[in-house]
């Protein structure tokens, strides 16, 4: 018996030693291969053209975004404590569509819509300084009473012919 478990030890022992390179070489990580070989990405810059708009389509969209910014404001300025950053915001988009309204028309209806952008802004001042929101209201009579002018003056049919 103690010859068996010498021999048993003796065999264990070499083959600890020697090592089984098939359960090694099953268990050891390969290195990963590049499955997707990268190649160098060259970018040449393209220059494209924007959407080629007539005026009265550059027109009617800035009016229509200006718009609906508008009735975004409107709803925004709720009584029951909206959020102000989002009145902010949408006052920001709608004097920013107002201005390159602006770029489209003569001399003289830009000078007519200057003074409904200064009266926004004057809206917007309004609007950051009301941290509490207390006068909510004024605000969206205010911004009502805007787009109603606004779009009494200057739509399509009566700036027609103060296009650029």
């Amino acid at each position: 018996m103690r010859k068996f478990f010498h021999g048993l030890l003796i065999a264990i022992l070499v083959l600890s030693l020697t090592g089984c390179e098939a359960f090694v070489r099953k268990f050891t990580r390969k290195p990963k291969n590049d499955k997707f070989a990268t190649e160098e990405v060259v970018l040449v810059p393209q220059e494209y053209s924007g959407l080629d708009l007539t005026k009265e389509e550059k027109y009617r969209r800035y009016l229509f975004w200006w718009a609906s910014w508008q009735d975004e404001l409107i709803a925004a300025l709720q009584p029951q404590g909206g959020n102000r950053k989002k009145q902010l915001a949408c006052i920001n988009e709608a004097i920013n569509n107002l201005s390159q309204l602006a770029l489209l028309l003569k001399e003289d209806a830009r000078r007519k819509l200057d003074g409904y952008i200064k009266e926004l802004s004057n809206l917007q001042e309004a609007i950051s300084k009301d941290s509490y929101g207390n006068f909510v209201a004024s605000h969206k009579i205010n911004a009502e009473r805007l787009k109603k002018d606004i779009l009494r003056d200057f739509s399509y049919k009566k700036v027609k012919e103060s296009l650029l």
